[in-house]
């Protein structure tokens, strides 16, 4: 092989590119050293090793180590890094090494979490084929019959390619690498991934101008990251991986993901939560500086609030929350690409889904009846559609499957002796047809077109019965339609056969000779429902989700599967009425109804922005090419791993299996992932506001400090240990039936409801330690804020049993036996610490028992008021 056009930067790789464009396809064999025929598997794992994978070098993971240097020197980290130093500079050791420790101890659960997350994410990844079609000389054997296989070549990892292999493309597929065409027809690729253009490009082989220095202009090229929109081709690999155009454009440029409604809300908390901590720590600052007279000590204390309040933990719980929703999905078959779109999938109210994708049908199509054009059985119309079937090199569907699977009918058929392929005029979604054209011994060659009933009957003008040509008029129109409508009312897709002879001395076809065909007549298919279809959609229709069918198959068929699976039908839209109606009346027509049918890729996409517009949290399935617009429209991309490419690229979550039950699960998963993440938010932003009242009011009243810096840092390091716990926690079951949102006013509600009742069992805890224990004096301060410590600890630990749940706690909802544990431990330790070795160290003294009565007595309180006071406010506005 020639490795001039080896290159290390994107300059020298475009000329490079351009210079293969302009060599004609023997010139472009000789160049890479190659044939047809592909190379030999040896040559291949030869070029491999020197060439590596085929893959862009993506942002590479970080080494363990500079991971865990990075969740150490975020802003909150080196804020008490900063603490420390200052603590140690003061004279306070001890603090410094409880900071130290608090440091080491969040840098080590948010490294675990997120490494934990990144390694699943990878593993799933990595579940995901995707695959090209090649031509090697010593192909893997394979037991499929050659009637399936077709010409497809070997289907290979799009990262084992190397520069030389030749390429087999068809509608449907990603563009593996960069690719030098040397046989094209009819080839369109959808290129708005490089150019934003989201109009088809045409690519043929011709040779290009010289004079063109944009290899994009280059119509001879294909690109990696293209895909391939109708049509079909063969090509030379010219580039693979980190050499390609597309990975020169991913050094210079850097995507934005458009940020979800996930994102706006965390980002909304966490803007919340720092406004605090910025608004109060100058205030106590302040506020201490000008009572106490001590400005040293007052900053101290004030950054230590500061360190208290900031959500130093909302990453970590919700990165956690979501790497466990990610491995509960991959248990139960279900690959996660995309993190985020976990909580979207359980916030999901409405699914749209092709009925063709196998979930409400069986993954597999029967040919059930070949007929002529007035409904007799027809050997003509199997074994012309059989010879369509075999010769098409497009995405070979479980239509052409069943098809080619009943090759046994037709035992005067050789393949091999009598025929062979000609031309062919690829399908694509405008026509909704395709054509072959074979050449058969010793006579004319024959264009067979093979598509959609009503695409075939606005090209024929004659339609052969009986042997005999008869002409195409109303009439017959009439009885073809009625036959089709009698099929697809008993369950059948219908697709019809028409064909043409072409004179010898015509050297090549185009779409233009799709016209003056001979109807042949019809192929008619069953596809069984699914036996757990309709188990599947009741638990959906529980689950508050909405499943509506967008297909290009007719209303007739699609109604007749929605009855057998027992989905009930409102209302019916179909494609050609679409264009009529305004957005806003298209909005209040798509909420009602079920069955969109005989509708075009684009059409798809545009029901799904116009539900997601009206609020709805919007998830789309689809396996084929002519989803892959709607799966990237949709809040949550589904699709299977046997879809085309392109789905799978678009999707956020791959099935493993096609069923419906599968999607119940991960609704689940969704909504307990939401829950938990909303249950640490509620809690963060109620204790913080609470906390505000309390540390302002002490701050201004109190002749000392009514905790210790090193007192805040233990309270908070303890405080966030009980909350690792939450991703393990149980959910209540009403949480789970219907679809949750996001409601960031209900948030900022609950804060302002529940945050200041524990302000009032503060200032309790101040009088009690002020007048029944005489820490009332600059001498007993240590009483005073080793009580407060105390309390403050045990009420936010507690308290996180009584917001979890919308019940009541312990006796009608009970935390997961990790959550129990965990805050336990953490009530037993804050309890201990002024009995321990450490007390000293730390500011404490021991405690009188009598404190404890009083401790129980506030406690208790404080759970029966917030329980009530959480009722009412659920009454008035809801819990979600």
């Amino acid at each position: 092989m020639n490795n001039s056009s080896r290159n290390a930067n994107s300059g020298d790789s475009s000329n490079a590119l351009i210079d293969i464009a302009q060599k004609d396809v023997d010139g472009v064999l000789k160049l890479f050293d190659t044939s047809l025929e592909g190379l030999t598997e040896t040559e291949a794992q030869r070029r491999l090793a020197k060439s590596g994978l085929n893959e862009i070098a993506r942002e590479k993971p970080l080494k363990w180590y500079i991971q865990l240097l990075k969740t150490v020197t975020n802003p909150l980290s080196l804020l008490l890094i900063v603490l420390a130093i200052v603590s140690l500079l003061t004279g306070s050791p001890t603090a410094a090494l409880i900071i130290t420790i608090m440091v080491i101890f969040g840098g080590l659960l948010r490294f675990s979490q997120e490494f934990q997350s990144n390694k699943a994410a990878e593993k799933l990844r990595a579940m995901v084929s995707i695959t090209a079609a090649v031509n090697r000389q010593s192909n893997t054997k394979t037991t499929a019959p050659k009637e399936q296989q077709g010409i497809a070549g070997t289907e290979i990892a799009v990262k084992l390619l190397v520069p030389g292999d030749i390429v087999l493309l068809s509608a449907g597929d990603m563009i593996p690498a960069d690719l030098r065409l040397i046989v094209a027809k009819d080839l369109f690729l959808g290129q708005s991934t490089l150019t934003g253009e989201s109009l088809p490009a045409e690519k043929h082989v011709d040779l290009i101008d010289k004079q063109e220095k944009n290899p994009l202009e280059l119509v001879n090229l294909c690109f990696m990251g293209t895909t391939v929109v109708s049509g079909s081709g063969t090509a030379v690999v010219a580039e693979t991986g980190s050499h390609t155009y597309l990975a020169s454009l991913a050094k210079t440029l850097g995507g934005t993901r458009v940020r979800t409604s996930f994102d706006k809300a965390v980002n909304s908390v966490t803007t919340l939560l720092l406004r605090f901590m910025l608004i109060m720590a100058p205030l106590v600052f302040l506020i201490n500086g000008i009572v106490k007279h001590n400005w040293v000590e007052a900053f101290t204390f004030a950054l230590s609030v500061a360190v208290g309040l900031a959500p130093e933990m909302l990453p970590v719980i919700v990165t956690a929350n979501l790497a466990k929703g990610a491995i509960s999905m991959s248990e139960k078959k279900a690959i996660v690409k995309n993190i985020d779109a976990i909580q979207d999938f359980g916030s999901m109210n409405i699914l749209c889904t092709d009925d063709k994708t196998g979930t409400l049908t069986q993954d597999k199509i029967v040919l059930q009846r070949h007929l002529d054009p007035y409904g007799k059985e027809s050997l003509d119309v199997l074994k012309y559609a059989y010879l369509n079937s075999f010769y098409q090199t497009g995405l070979k569907n479980l239509l052409d499957v069943a098809v080619l699977e009943r090759k046994q009918e037709l035992t005067s058929l050789d393949i091999d002796k009598d025929y062979h392929k000609f031309d062919e005029i690829p399908f694509d979604f405008v026509r909704r047809r395709m054509s072959v054209i074979i050449a058969e011994t010793g006579k004319d060659h024959v264009l067979i077109c093979k598509g959609a009933v009503e695409e075939v009957l606005k090209v024929c003008t004659q339609l052969k019965v009986d042997d005999q040509i008869l002409p195409m008029d109303a009439s017959v129109h009439t009885r073809v339609a009625d036959l089709q409508q009698k099929l697809n009312s008993d369950g059948l897709r219908v697709i019809a056969v028409a064909y043409k002879t072409i004179p010898l001395e015509q050297s090549h076809c185009a779409i233009a000779d799709e016209s003056n065909l001979i109807l042949l007549g019809n192929v008619a298919f069953l596809n069984p429902p699914k036996d757990s279809a309709a188990q599947a959609l009741k638990a959906l229709n529980r689950n508050g989700v909405d499943v509506k069918i967008l297909t290009g198959d007719n209303e007739i068929i699609t109604r007749k599967i929605c009855r057998d699976v027992g989905l009930p039908v409102q209302n019916v839209l179909l494609g050609s009425d679409l264009e009529s109606l305004a957005d806003d009346k298209l909005a209040e027509v798509a909420a009602t109804t079920t069955i969109f049918a005989k509708f075009s890729p684009t059409q798809k996409a545009k029901i799904i922005q116009v539900l997601r517009k009206a609020g709805n949290i919007v998830g789309y399935m689809g396996d084929g090419i002519n989803d892959a617009a709607a799966l990237r429209e949709a809040d949550v991309g589904i699709s299977v791993d046997t879809a085309a490419d392109v789905a799978k690229e678009s999707a956020d979550i791959i099935l493993l299996e096609k069923n419906l039950l599968v999607l119940e699960s991960g609704v689940t998963i969704g909504r307990q992932t939401f829950s938990n993440i909303v249950k640490y938010i509620r809690m963060g932003t109620s204790s913080n506001f609470g906390n505000m009242f309390s540390v302002l009011g002490a701050s201004a009243i109190l002749p000392f400090l009514p905790i210790q810096p090193v007192q805040i840092l233990i309270n908070n390091l303890l405080y966030d240990f009980s909350q690792t716990g939450i991703p393990f926690d149980n959910v209540d079951k009403e949480d789970l039936v219907k679809p949750p949102k996001w409601k960031i006013e209900n948030i900022q509600r609950f804060m302002i409801f529940i945050g200041p009742i524990s302000s009032i069992f503060d200032y309790a805890t101040y009088a009690i330690m002020w007048f029944v224990f005489g820490a009332n004096s600059v001498e007993h301060q240590a009483l005073f804020q080793t009580g407060w410590f105390v309390e403050s600890l045990m009420t936010q630990t507690l308290i996180v049993h009584v917001i979890r749940t919308a019940k009541v706690p312990f006796f009608q909802s009970r935390a997961s036996l990790p959550m129990l544990l965990i805050t336990a431990t953490v009530m037993c330790i804050g309890m201990y610490l002024p009995f321990s070795p450490l007390a000293s160290s730390l500011g404490f003294v021991p405690l009188p028992a009598v404190y404890f009565l009083w401790l129980a007595g506030i406690l208790t309180c404080y759970c029966v008021l917030t329980q009530f006071v959480k009722i009412w406010f659920i009454k008035k506005y809801g819990y979600t």
